[in-house]
């Protein structure tokens, strides 16, 4: 696989094509089938482990030399522990039951007629992440669970570990006798894969962007293909006036400090007026004392004074925002106002507060006393995630498997005429 190629175009409307005729072949594709080629994958993937860590080195290296956050870089370091975790999510995808084919609803007419409503793949999804090299076997696995080719654009940052973990995922489709471009990955950094993919109507179905605000915005703008959308994390947590202390001292500090890189990461602070004294400042000496630096609005103190550009700001590093808020009420409005729908939490005992902020609230995830690094499709059990799409239409929230299916109607007569 060479880094750079002449003609881009012609290269991005072959890929095409072999992913269409992928996408034909998988939509017979059984569940055995899908579920030998991503068992392999994992076992090649855990045989190579050296080759990917070897890789992952020289983009680490890429990395540095470009100046990359401490946040950005843990998103692209790979070790035997996170190898091993893709390992186990390749084997939980597997695992699960194949969404292809499932009957979504059924019933009769009173003219005879029988229709039911049955999952279907939807067909050719373009991947462009950026930095994390574990999306290349999550989406490459998801998108092959649900009878879906996949074309993947890695980051600039992961084309090394990207193209190993890759190679894996190759062997399990020829494990399965599967086409082995049911999962292509773009063999270049250059940019212009990026806006061929936006405008391939004639190969591709979804696009589907992970990665930051400017990434995102560019696929929302450029695109001519259907987009799922995955705007920033920029995710609140507020801790009402009936919160539990010390389940809220447990979830600030996993919330901001867990992993700092990560979507479902918290980025501010909202402290009921109540509290702005007492647990108040007990959350931001917590936060301090881990080294996060705290800035903070007006009647609180930190490490700095907040700005107002450190409201609706994804920091993706050990920075949270603080804010008092006067009630629920006020905790709503902020986060409406500087909210991406991404994910948002409440600290609360308060059955009351609890149902408001659910109910007036309209982020893709709403999470009550837990922390918000659960954001993640993994841990709803899905094994892995394609990303958490903030928009309303097909997809929201965590998508895995069951969201990359489309569906059709089956009807069934017995000599059925209309009149």
């Amino acid at each position: 696989m060479k880094d750079h190629v002449e003609d881009i175009a012609g290269l991005m409307r072959d890929i095409g094509r072999a992913a269409r005729d992928a996408a034909m072949a998988l939509a017979s594709a059984t569940a055995a089938q899908k579920e030998t080629a991503l068992t392999a994958a994992a076992d090649a993937l855990w045989e190579r482990r050296a080759e990917v860590l070897e890789a992952n080195a020289r983009d680490l290296a890429f990395g540095r030399d470009k100046g990359l956050t401490d946040a950005m870089m843990d998103r692209l370091t790979l070790d035997e522990a996170r190898i091993q975790g893709i390992v186990d999510s390749l084997r939980a995808i597997a695992a699960q039951a194949d969404p292809v084919g499932r009957v979504l609803a059924e019933w009769e007419r009173p003219n005879g007629l029988r229709i039911r409503r049955v999952a279907t793949p939807l067909g050719v999804i373009g991947v462009i992440y950026e930095s994390r090299p574990n999306v290349t076997a999550d989406a490459g696995a998801l998108c092959l669970k649900a009878g879906n080719a996949v074309i993947l654009r890695g980051g600039s940052e992961s084309f090394h570990s990207s193209r190993a973990i890759h190679g894996a995922m190759v062997a399990g489709l020829v494990a399965a006798g599967l086409p082995e471009t049911a999962i292509q990955l773009v063999p270049t950094r250059d940019r212009a894969a990026v806006s061929a993919m936006l405008t391939a109507t004639d190969h591709i179905d979804v696009i589907v962007p992970r990665g930051g605000k400017g990434l995102v915005g560019l696929v929302q703008r450029e695109a001519r293909v259907p987009v799922f959308a995955h705007l920033e994390g920029i995710v609140h947590v507020y801790v009402d006036a009936s919160a539990d202390p010390e389940k809220a001292k447990r979830v600030v500090l996993n919330a901001k400090t867990r992993r700092t890189g990560i979507c479902g990461a918290a980025e501010c602070l909202l402290i009921h007026r109540d509290l702005a004294e007492t647990l108040g400042r007990a959350l931001i000496s917590d936060l301090m004392a881990a080294g996060v630096e705290v800035r903070a609005g007006a009647g609180l103190s930190g490490s700095a004074e907040a700005g107002e550009g450190d409201w609706g700001q994804e920091f993706l590093d050990m920075t949270i925002a603080a804010k008092v808020v006067e009630d629920v009420d006020g905790a709503i409005a902020h986060i409406r106002r500087f909210g991406s729908n991404h994910t948002d939490c409440i600290l609360a005992e308060d059955a009351a507060a609890v149902a408001r902020f659910f109910a007036e609230l309209d982020s893709a995830i709403l999470m009550h006393n837990a922390s918000t690094q659960f954001a993640d499709g993994g841990e709803f059990g899905m094994g892995a995630e394609i990303g958490i799409a903030t928009g309303k239409m097909h997809a929201r929230g965590p998508v895995g498997a069951d969201q990359l299916t489309s569906f059709k109607y089956l009807v069934t007569g017995d000599g059925a005429i209309r009149s």
